[in-house]
């Protein structure tokens, strides 16, 4: 590696990157002038419509932080689609991405069911503030669904360098047993953590085993799980619904709040009956959009392809310049009316007619 680097550097202004890549995949699929490339070495159903990858990247790859995601990039049916997963583990020389198939999911659905040793997937840059917390304050997970992935990535982090002496509870959600990720693991991880306690949650299970709970994540279903949850750094991955009501039930309760929705925030109504105006800049394209729906979704019923990733507000791929009008940022709620202002596609809206910088 380092004498391939410095080689890399002297015949870099002699190459091209298009076209060495071209050649290269004939030989070693991952091999790549300077994209961040994985190729699957392994793949295992971890549960229903549920499948873990495990990837060799190339040394373009950069490493992340335990709880962090990256855009997966693959081309399915000839066209080149990016979605946001969080990586289970990774290091310099395996990846593992766990992935769960959304009825209509596209990417999800060609990654659980069609991908294959020997495929090659790109990898983007490691984005996301859910990183590992304060060693020495209690924990307390909530994860719904998939949104087990990040939060068993910062266990297992904890577990291999023993980073955490607190508490630290899991509380994991899950429609029905076959539906759950990791669970043996999860099991046997007080043998690592002797202050790690979970609980299954399982809300459409015809009958429970005796460690086995029922219920939303409402008040009382939390107090009753985590008595002392004064003083605990909280953290909660799963649909914008269960986000939601996890915020409202811990609210005022515990030290810190950090969440992280994979499903986008769900729309409150708009007083707006008119469509509104769009004004793309650097096309000269004016469209016309219904009011109150999120602006990547309308850009993209018009025609429009601009980048995204996450879809969720997380990893700013689809951030754009406004140039004009106001919007309403439907994470926080907030309404923007400056004339000159960075915004994220997939979480605004258009309180009006706007310009943006596309």
């Amino acid at each position: 590696m380092s004498v391939i680097r410095p080689i890399a550097r002297l015949i870099s202004p002699l190459v091209n990157p298009v076209v060495f890549d071209f050649w290269a995949a004939h030989f070693t699929p991952a091999l790549s002038w300077e994209r961040p490339l994985a190729k699957v070495v392994a793949r295992e159903v971890v549960a229903r419509d549920t499948v873990t990858l495990i990837l060799r990247p190339n040394r373009h790859v950069r490493q992340g932080l335990p709880g962090q995601h990256v855009n997966v990039t693959a081309a399915v049916e000839g066209v080149r689609l990016t979605r946001s997963y969080s990586p289970d583990w990774s290091s310099r020389r395996r990846l593992a991405l766990t992935i769960k198939r959304v009825p209509e999911g596209r990417m999800s659905s060609w990654l659980t069911q069609r991908c294959r040793v020997g495929d090659v997937l790109e990898i983007g840059p490691a984005f996301g503030d859910m990183t590992p917390p304060d060693p020495a304050q209690p924990w307390l997970f909530l994860a719904a669904g998939s949104g087990i992935t990040p939060l068993i990535s910062l266990l297992r982090h904890a577990a291999e360098q023993r980073a955490s002496t607190a508490p630290i509870t899991l509380l994991y959600w899950a429609r029905t047993r076959a539906d759950l990720c990791f669970l043996n693991e999860l099991g046997r991880l007080h043998e690592r953590l002797p202050g790690f306690r979970l609980h299954t949650i399982l809300t459409r299970e015809a009958s429970l085993l005796p460690h086995e709970r029922a219920g939303r994540p409402d008040a009382a279903l939390l107090a009753e799980l985590v008595p002392a949850l004064d003083g605990q750094l909280a953290y909660a991955c799963g649909p914008a619904g269960f986000v939601g009501a996890v915020r409202e039930g811990l609210a005022g309760k515990v030290a810190s709040f950090s969440a992280e929705a994979f499903t986008p925030p769900a729309l409150s109504p708009v007083t707006e009956s008119q469509p509104v105006r769009v004004t793309l800049a650097r096309s000269g394209r004016e469209l016309t959009i219904p009011a109150g729906m999120a602006l990547l979704p309308a850009l993209e019923a018009a025609g429009e392809r601009p980048a995204y990733g996450c879809r969720m507000g997380i990893c700013n791929t689809c951030a754009c310049g406004k140039l004009a009008g106001s919007t309403e940022d439907l994470l926080g709620g907030g309404i923007n009316p400056e004339p000159v202002a960075a915004l994220r596609l997939c979480v605004s809206r258009a309180r009006g007619d706007i310009s943006l910088d596309l």
